[in-house]
């Protein structure tokens, strides 16, 4: 009696196991099914990014045999498609398929298809540009095409005729990048119109009881536009109230310290107070114009402005910035921000187009009305897909000439793509008198470097075959 209940209750611990064992298969390939639709379907990241979906953690051990299965599926598919592979892993995606239109292509950032028939075009992300490992030899429907978004600072090689030239597409702070960026930190027309962060005049008056006229806020220390040199002497003069780590003299609420608390609403409340705010830009380049200019626009707060030589292309009306290039010396400029601060009818003048919703400047309405690419807006793509269908829809062109017996068209980026001049120090800056071996100085000598790297970079390009750090570093160096 006791063996066959033994064995009865062996019996049903076989049959749950099994049931188990059944229902944890079942979920398992479900979940397989779940990945397989993922793997081609992209997701939003925070800065507006997309890559591939992650598989669930538990389904680690079943990624290579599942991607391989994958990959076996769509191997027709790939024929059929152009390939455009991301030599810099910007987006961080193994393999999409992406719309563009009526056009398709296979984005992907692996490098395993660097010699598939169907690759046609290479995408560099600027700031990740280096010679440890280029696609040569380029073949001749190979398109090279640059994504850069950052100032000079970032890499000074690509700021040089020699380099830039290497590219056939671009997608930079130029107006004359085949794809401009030059309001990337512009959400919409409507934010510069917008009064919900504005502070009325006579509120900011008796503010100036407590705060000085002008707010300075920045924590990037002496970078190539020697802005904080030029703060230094303007201190002199004027009051300046400054937030962030360069030249710090008052200190922001502790919840509000951190870098990336500088687009929250607390912190915007705060700038709002003042009267002018110093927008001082990291360099000094054609149409590098950041959130540095736009956001006290948005604020309500006139910018005093230092960076592109080509501001006053984008200024929202003929007065609604005061431009450092006017004056001669940071005494003049203090001169005059205390003039306007003693008169209320002289500092309504640069906020009058904001007051009536006015902007007068038909390049920027244009600017704004004609880019394929939205900011922070979920309804539109984002530059970086903006700038994979450019290039994408150029390689489709290209095809269709060649399936009609015409020759491809082949573009080029020209030196104007970035114009940026040598750093430079102010007369009255204090590090003219330091060694060389100051952050400053150092600037300098690694902008003249970079035009030696540049030199020899597109000499071993030209060369069209692979080549060492070695040869690359024998040349920079040679006399």
């Amino acid at each position: 009696m006791v063996l066959i209940q033994r064995r009865k209750l062996l019996a049903s611990c076989l049959c749950i196991t099994a049931a188990v064992f059944l229902l944890v298969t079942l979920q398992v390939m479900v979940e397989l099914g779940k990945f397989e639709r993922k793997e081609f379907k992209s997701s939003s990241l925070q800065d507006g990014h997309t890559k591939m979906e992650e598989a669930p953690t538990h389904l680690n051990s079943f990624l290579k045999k599942e991607e391989l299965t994958f990959h076996r599926k769509r191997k027709w598919e790939l024929d059929s498609y152009p390939i455009m592979l991301w030599w810099s892993p910007l987006t961080g995606e193994t393999g999409r398929l992406g719309q563009c239109g009526a056009d398709a292509c296979f984005f992907t950032i692996n490098r395993t298809y660097l010699r598939h028939h169907m690759t046609k075009a290479f995408l560099f992300y600027g700031t990740d540009f280096n010679i440890d490992s280029l696609p040569l030899p380029r073949k001749a429907h190979h398109d090279w095409a640059l994504f850069h978004e950052e100032s000079p600072k970032n890499n000074y090689k690509l700021f040089h005729k020699p380099v830039i030239t290497l590219f056939n597409y671009t997608a930079t702070f130029s107006r004359h990048s085949h794809l401009p960026l030059t309001t990337q930190y512009l959400e919409s027309i409507e934010v510069l119109k917008s009064l919900r962060y504005l502070v009325p005049l006579q509120s900011k008056n008796k503010l100036r009881k407590r705060l000085a006229p002008l707010v300075y806020v920045q924590s990037d220390c002496d970078p190539p536009s020697d802005r904080d040199s030029y703060v230094r002497e303007l201190m002199a003069y004027i009051e300046v109230d400054s937030y962030g780590e360069c030249l710090r003299n008052k200190d922001l609420p502790q919840q509000l310290k951190n870098p990336a608390s500088m687009d929250a609403d607390g912190f915007y409340r705060i700038i709002a107070q003042y009267k002018f705010i110093l927008a001082f830009e990291n360099a000094v380049c054609d149409d590098y114009i950041t959130e540095k200019f736009w956001r006290p626009l948005k604020l309500g707060v006139v910018p005093v402005y230092y960076g592109s030589p080509s501001i006053t292309d984008w200024l929202p009306s003929n007065k609604s910035a005061i431009l450092v290039s006017e004056f001669s010396h940071p005494r003049e400029l203090a001169t005059y921000i205390r003039r306007l601060d003693s008169d209320d009818g002289l500092y309504e003048a640069y906020v009058e187009w904001k007051l009536k919703g006015e902007i007068s400047n038909q390049r920027l309405l244009t600017a704004l009305r004609e880019r394929k690419w939205g900011v922070q807006d979920v309804n539109q793509d984002n530059y970086i897909d903006a700038f994979e269908c450019m290039v994408c829809t150029k390689v489709w062109d290209n095809i269709r000439l060649q399936e009609k017996g015409l020759p491809p068209k082949r573009w080029k980026a020209e030196d104007t793509h970035l114009s940026c001049p040598k750093p430079t120090v102010f007369a009255f800056s204090p590090l003219r008198a330091l060694p060389l071996s100051s952050l400053r100085e150092m600037w300098i000598s690694s902008f003249e470097q970079s035009k030696k790297e540049a030199q020899a970079l597109r000499w071993l390009v030209d060369r069209n075959q692979n080549f060492s750090s070695q040869e690359f570093w024998g040349l920079v160096f040679k006399d």
